[in-house]
Formats: C-alpha cells, sequence, structure tokens
C-alpha cells in the first residue's frame, strides 16, 4: 500500500461522524459482553469529552508509538492496553481471579501474571479467552472512562483493543496499519513471543480488511518514525478542526 494518510475510498482527511448523541445510548465498543458494564457506569462515560476519537489496529501495528505521539502534543490518551496490563496488577481484583481460575502456574516470581503463557492458553481456547474477557472488560472499562471523563485536552484518544471493532462512543475511527511481517518482527522482538503465538494472535483478530470498513482515516505505519509523526501532526490538525466543532 503507498505511504498515506486516508479514508478507505474516500478524499484524504474526509468526516464521518457519529453524531453525538448516538454515544449516549451504546458503550459496546464493539464487544458482545458490553452487558457487564454496570448501569451507573454507562452514564459516567456518556458525559466524557465532546470528541473521541478511537485508534486501532492489529497486534504489533504501532498503536502506541502513534499514540505516544499524539500524547506529546498534549492529547488525553486513554490505552486499553496501558489499562488492561493495570488491572491484573496483584492485588487487583482480576488478579485474584485469574490466580484463583488458572493457578499459581500462571504467575511469575514476582506475583505478576506471566503474560506469555496466558496468552497461549486463552489464543488456543476460546471458552478460555471468553472467561478472561468477562473479568477484565468492566474494570478495563471503567479506568478508560475515568480518563477521559478527566480529559481537558480538545478532543481525547481511545485506544482500542485489536478486535474491538467500532464504538458508538467515538466520534472517528483511526486505523494503524502496517506489513504482516513488520507486526511479527515487532511482537517476537518485544514480547519474546515466537513467530507462530504472534501468527496466532494474528489469526484470531479482525483482518486488515475487516478494520479497514470501521476506519474514517487510515494510518500506514511502514516507514520511518519523522514520517510517522508528520501523519500525526496532519491528523492532529484534522482532529482539532473537527472538535471546535462541537464546542
Amino acid at each position: 500500500m503507498p505511504d498515506r494518510i486516508g479514508t478507505r475510498q474516500e478524499p484524504p482527511n474526509s468526516i464521518r461522524s457519529i453524531p453525538c448523541h448516538s454515544r449516549m445510548d451504546h458503550l459496546d465498543l464493539g464487544r458482545r459482553d458490553s452487558k457487564i458494564l454496570p448501569t451507573v457506569h454507562q452514564h459516567r462515560l456518556a458525559e466524557v469529552s465532546d470528541y473521541i476519537v478511537g485508534l486501532t489496529g492489529g497486534i504489533g501495528s504501532g498503536k502506541t508509538t502513534v499514540s505516544d505521539l499524539f500524547a506529546e502534543l498534549g492529547i488525553t490518551v486513554a490505552d486499553s492496553d496501558v489499562v488492561s496490563r493495570d488491572i491484573v496488577m496483584p492485588g487487583r481484583p482480576a488478579h485474584t481471579a485469574i490466580k484463583q481460575h488458572f493457578g499459581g502456574s500462571i504467575l511469575l516470581e514476582d506475583e505478576t501474571l506471566d503474560r506469555v503463557k496466558l496468552r497461549e492458553i486463552v489464543f488456543s481456547n476460546s471458552d478460555e479467552r471468553r472467561w478472561l474477557e468477562s473479568q477484565t472488560h468492566g474494570p478495563i472499562m471503567k479506568e478508560l472512562g475515568d480518563i477521559i471523563a478527566a480529559a481537558t485536552s480538545p478532543y481525547a484518544i481511545l485506544v482500542l483493543s485489536a478486535g474491538g471493532g467500532r464504538s458508538p462512543l467515538i466520534d472517528r475511527m483511526l486505523v494503524v496499519d502496517a506489513p504482516a511481517e513488520a507486526q511479527i518482527t515487532r511482537v517476537t522482538e518485544r514480547d519474546n513471543n515466537s513467530v507462530e503465538q504472534v501468527q496466532a494472535i494474528m489469526n484470531s483478530q479482525p483482518n486488515r480488511e475487516e478494520r479497514f470498513t470501521w476506519a474514517d482515516d487510515i494510518l500506514q505505519n511502514d516507514g520511518t518514525l519523522a514520517s510517522l509523526r508528520g501523519k500525526v501532526e496532519t491528523l492532529h490538525a484534522t482532529y482539532l478542526v473537527e472538535a471546535a466543532k462541537l464546542s
């Protein structure tokens, strides 16, 4: 694919916003298990920042790098990947539930989760993956909502899970895309996973064509950091204009 920022079958930077009022009644982030969210928290999330940009992409696509670049521009970032690590730290309820369910063998010496071992289990057993999601989805949503509710930037970035789909909570969706070979290389080097493990994770996620159907903007992460920074700055300027329309 060419090195570009653009929309699927639309001119670059074209607008396809979800009406603000539609976010008041929907909070599933594209997940079927949204019913586990407390009703009171749904109302809290309905009152957050006026303009929310969803950011997603497959594992190893560079979502974190992109969100970090937005943060450098002063934009509040609520990252589901970061929060998902926080809510399973020792002492947190989800950590206790996971330990009881899978046993002590799922823990490292410091009592934190052995994420590599846990990945092996849940990405080879769909029932275990659904159980894990049922324990973590609610706490993740609560912390994401708290971060966005406290945002003071003109808009907020909500980093979604790779398989989360499009959410009525957001006004615009940015999909980060990268070649499959680059995704595999990044994840094997970052997480010490085998190629087979990474491929299994990628196979469990929506493919790039499906992710493109969610997108208002597609950011190709196949070049240098300087190139990526320029693309983020271009998108930032667009999002500032769109956010200002709601103020």
